[in-house]
């Protein structure tokens, strides 16, 4: 409906653009009606006097018909191409001014600047969002462990479907590959552990507890723990590089296109692979670990490599070897799944790939040295 209430079953009158018809210089008329039924043609004409060199410095409005917010809206858009302020409007009717001085306001409006939030603010804002995030990353974990747990069962049921190759691969990778590093850290820290304790136990004329030390802290403790740091930062990156690689080239919406089980073609072999190869590692690490300690405290304190044999076998039992046995699957279970997990969300940039990269080495990390002091609790509660 237009301001003077004509009947909307009326014809609409063409609306019109002319610099030329006035005998006046400078001054573009416009009539006909400017309304929402006009408003395409209405449009195409500002659309074309825009492009056209003639600059008007007044706008004539004596002999509109009509006129509603949507031709007001055009006008003023015209007006802004050309330069032109409210005052260039000449012989406008009261009722159209009111109109125009609402669409004008309207058209000035600034979006107001966010105020930036408290320090206080900002804390309980990121607190809230971490909360969040560690929700859904306990439910993507749960559902890939759920995902596993399935294709294993499934596997046990038909044994065909086990992939092996795949599972070789990764086991080749992951553990294989990852040997040396793991045994040349290894026998670094041992080393430096059997040396610093030798030195502060010297003072108190107890050096030959140095290897109850080394033997019984690297067994419990640091073999395992530092073997599976290392194969967070080395393979459980690869395994989320891989699979958000994948995502970027929309492999794996193929695979489900095909009606491929992404669960278990992509993850449940890389998870088998690590379960396996990482108490593996963790045996190479202790061996490599216990080495450097008795190197050291060979040259470092004067004993011998068959006495320090002989002291660590009465200084370690079976018992000191299987609690780092028991927590290697653990660990494995958690990188496998976070890298997995990770590089699913990988989105389609390299700035994505990256951030998630990060983020599942930092997280598995976390999740391993906090399932490390949950079973040292548990198994000093127990005595074991």
């Amino acid at each position: 409906m237009t301001d003077q209430g004509i009947d909307i079953a009326k014809t609409a009158q063409p609306p019109r653009l002319s610099d030329s018809a006035t005998a006046e210089p400078g001054v573009m008329q416009l009539d006909g009606d400017w309304t929402l039924e006009t408003v395409k043609e209405a449009d195409k004409l500002v659309s074309d006097s825009l492009e056209t060199a003639k600059r008007p410095e007044q706008i004539d409005l004596q002999n509109l018909s009509s006129l509603d917010t949507s031709g007001a809206w055009v006008i003023v858009r015209l007006m802004r191409g050309l330069g032109l302020d409210e005052s260039a409007l000449r012989s406008i009717r009261p009722r159209h001014k009111t109109l125009f001085e609402a669409v004008w306001e309207t058209n000035k409006v600034k979006p107001q600047e966010e105020k930036q939030a408290g320090y206080l603010v900002n804390i309980a804002e990121q607190t809230g969002k971490g909360v969040v995030e560690i929700y859904w990353d306990i439910k993507i974990l749960a559902h890939l462990m759920g995902g596993v747990l399935a294709s294993l069962g499934s596997a046990f049921l038909h044994p065909r479907r086990i992939r092996f190759t795949s599972i070789v691969h990764h086991l080749e990778q992951t553990g294989l590959k990852a040997v040396p590093i793991v045994a040349f850290m290894s026998f670094l820290v041992g080393a430096i552990v059997a040396q610093q304790g030798a030195f502060q136990l010297r003072k108190f004329g107890a050096e030959p507890f140095v290897i109850d030390l080394v033997g019984i802290l690297v067994l419990r403790e640091v073999g395992i723990l530092l073997t599976a740091i290392m194969v967070a930062g080395r393979s459980g990156s690869a395994f989320t590089a891989e699979l958000g690689s994948m995502r970027m080239r929309e492999e794996v919406d193929a695979m489900r296109v095909m009606g491929l089980d992404v669960i278990e073609v992509l993850i449940t072999p890389r998870v088998i692979a690590l379960v396996i190869a990482l108490p593996l590692l963790g045996m190479v690490a202790n061996v490599a670990a216990l080495s450097g300690g008795g190197m050291v405290v060979w040259f470092y304190s004067d004993i011998t490599p068959a006495s320090y044999i002989s002291w660590l076998r009465q200084a370690i039992a079976v018992n000191t070897f299987m609690v780092g046995v028991i927590k290697a699957p653990f660990m494995a279970l958690i990188i496998a799944l976070i890298s997995c997990s990770e590089g699913l969300q990988v989105g389609g940039s390299a700035e994505s790939l990256g951030r998630r990269t990060t983020a599942a080495v930092v997280k598995s990390i976390f999740l391993m040295v906090l399932v490390d002091g949950i079973f040292a609790i548990f198994f000093a509660a127990v005595g074991y």
